[in-house]
């Protein structure tokens, strides 16, 4: 909900894994997607378009009340606190059950992230957990998709069940180019914000460059602050070894995988943020499952997710030294040992198919 259908969590992950028991018929409320996509027991409901911010997304939640109530569901599974009110109005009225499917910490991430305007942040953080506190109770079970939110979020509960956002093995692409050939290409993919560390990764990109031309960079994703766009494209004009995929376009999930496939290396580079402290990237389980190499900021978790696999070269980005990265990269041997089950979907599946029976 208020994702596209085809978000990667709610269609590619939840819904199909629901869909594959054969017991369940799912169906996905989101914004419409640029792909047309099918699925057994699985259907769509896309939205129609409307801005990240305006009255349509208030008006939002009224219409999605409606289309609920015309699905009629056995259970409700939301995926934004902008969602509860009309999720507990269903449950009020049809005794739905609800299953609350907490993907961020809200209140940091609108408190310490530049989304919003800066005097607005802390009313806005402190509306929006409130909402979650008052609503919570109403909630059958709790999802959250991260182990620390366990201890960020304390109105969660004992019985909260963690499935975290890891890679489903059928949607890891086969490898299209494989390290130390012509050239070297790094990626960037995902969420594209300076957030998640876009504008380190073409820090990193144009100092290799400069020492070697066969260094390119692909971004990939969509970035939902114009500004931030527009700094990004100022910013590779003149950069034609860096290209851009995306940015004001959704880009469907398996053409991100497929990317991913054709990399040589995945730069993760989040700068040090209160909102992603206890959090794993979604593409950080992407890279592993799909034996990219990393170059990785040092941060302690990440790391250690990456070490048994030697998965990853780790840099200070206040210190990337061409002379010492590159032969790093070229020489060092990668995924001495295979990722196992901590990096993938199929264990998290099995999850919340069992939280869905029990409602």
């Amino acid at each position: 909900m208020l994702k596209p259908v085809d978000d990667a969590r709610m269609f590619e992950k939840m819904g199909q894994t629901l869909a594959d028991t054969g017991n369940h018929e799912v169906h996905i409320i989101g914004f419409p997607s640029d792909k047309s996509r099918a699925y057994p027991n699985l259907i769509l409901h896309p939205l129609q378009r409307f801005p990240r911010l305006g009255i349509q997304r208030v008006l939002a939640p009224f219409r999605i009340f409606r289309m609920i109530r015309e699905i009629n569901p056995d259970l409700l599974i939301v995926t934004t606190h902008e969602l509860l009110i009309a999720a507990v109005a269903v449950r009020m009225m049809d005794k739905t059950p609800i299953i609350y499917d907490i993907r961020e910490n809200y209140f940091r991430n609108i408190l310490f992230l530049p989304s919003f305007p800066l005097f607005l942040r802390p009313i806005l953080a402190l509306w929006v957990r409130a909402w979650e506190k008052i609503l919570s109770p109403f909630v059958n079970h709790m999802i959250v998709s991260e182990k620390g939110y366990l201890k960020e979020l304390p109105f969660t509960g004992e019985g909260t069940v963690v499935i975290e956002n890891k890679v489903k093995r059928d949607a890891i692409a086969p490898r299209t180019h494989t390290h130390p050939g012509t050239g070297m290409n790094l990626i960037f993919s995902g969420t594209i914000a300076e957030s998640t560390g876009v504008f380190t990764a073409i820090q990193v990109a144009t100092t290799l460059h400069e020492s070697d031309p066969e260094v390119t960079l692909t971004i990939i994703g969509y970035c939902a602050q114009r500004e931030t766009l527009q700094r990004i494209m100022a910013l590779t004009a003149d950069r034609d070894f860096i290209r851009l995929e995306g940015g004001d376009r959704l880009v469907p999930h398996d053409e991100i995988m497929s990317a991913i496939a054709s990399a040589d290396f995945g730069i993760i580079a989040y700068p040090p943020n209160p909102s992603t402290r206890n959090t794993v990237p979604t593409k950080l389980y992407e890279y592993l499952g799909s034996q990219l190499p990393i170059l990785l900021i040092n941060h302690p978790p990440w790391m250690e997710l990456c070490a048994p696999y030697g998965a990853a070269l780790i840099f200070d980005p206040r210190f990337v030294r061409s002379e010492v990265l590159l032969p790093q990269m070229r020489t060092t041997t990668f995924y001495t040992t295979a990722p196992g089950d901590d990096v993938f979907w199929e264990g998290e599946g099995r999850k919340l198919v069992e939280l869905v029976e029990k409602c």
